[in-house]
């Protein structure tokens, strides 16, 4: 299934995106390996009960433009967002980030918090939290010389990747699977998962702005899969000590993509939290 229904030109580059209602925006950001499939048992929810949804792929990410020239790091990232919600005329909205999106979204808050109505974090990188182990060692092993291997190398290393993201291993199968692998099916694909976004994996995205926390005022609800292995909910909890006035829902019976184990509740929590009452 396809979430997203054009592109669009912001800043001299391509983003492939979607741009559906009429009411509060709301700006979806995914995480990685990932692109905006992840949110398409959430955003028609969102879309139906009013809201005006904008999903994207990140620059470098799923349908987006691959570009040779431009930082496509979470600080790149961050900067392209503001961008688009200038050409979509958006001046403030509700922001529902995951992973790596959450950096951009903690960023974005910190940097331009009079355009950020609510944040909502979705098992988001933190602090030291990123990358994982076994990111860190693929890294290690495959960022000098990944131009070298062949794609059922590739298939395989990133299929047990993103097994590691779900409390139940039996939904990363079938065309799930696929539809994540997709993007990076091809030279080119396997080319730009490395350059942009495995080379990116960087932690001090977060650390250079952990200290300011404290000062986020908006609304802000860390939603957490209670079995995430990349981000453990200890980093979920530090969050919410750090945000002051910050909510923790930890969803039991999930992992980090907890809108592949459980979209239904998600749907739920991200409604219920657009939807509350302003503090």
């Amino acid at each position: 299934m396809s979430l997203l229904t054009g592109s669009i030109t912001v800043d001299g580059v391509r983003l492939a995106h979607r741009d559906r209602g009429e009411g509060e925006p709301v700006v979806f950001l995914h995480g990685t390996p990932s692109y905006s499939y992840e949110w398409r048992e959430v955003v028609p929810h969102v879309e139906a009960a009013g809201f005006r949804t904008v999903t994207y792929d990140l620059l470098g990410y799923g349908l987006s433009e691959r570009p040779v020239d431009r930082d496509t790091s979470v600080a790149g990232q961050t900067e392209l967002l503001e961008h688009l919600l200038d050409a979509l005329g958006i001046e403030r909205a509700c922001i529902v980030a995951h992973d790596i999106g959450g950096a951009v979204g903690q960023r974005f808050a910190l940097a331009r918090p009079e355009r950020v109505r609510r944040l909502m974090l979705i098992d988001s990188v933190s602090f030291d939290s990123w990358p994982s182990a076994t990111w860190q060692r693929i890294i290690d092993e495959n960022l000098d010389d990944f131009t070298s291997m062949t794609q059922d190398a590739f298939d395989a290393l990133l299929t047990r990747q993103l097994r590691m993201t779900v409390a139940d291993e039996s939904v990363m199968t079938g065309e799930v699977l696929r539809a994540y692998l997709a993007p990076h099916r091809s030279a080119l694909g396997r080319v730009s998962f490395f350059e942009h976004q495995v080379r990116h994996y960087d932690s001090k995205y977060t650390e250079e702005v952990s200290d300011r926390l404290g000062q986020l005022t908006m609304p802000v609800r860390i939603l957490w899969g209670e079995e995430d292995q990349w981000q453990p909910l200890h980093y979920a909890r530090r969050l919410s000590d750090a945000i002051p006035g910050s909510e923790l829902v930890v969803v039991p019976g999930a992992g980090h993509f907890v809108m592949e184990d459980a979209p239904a509740r998600v749907v739920r929590e991200v409604m219920d939290f657009l939807t509350a009452p302003p503090r």
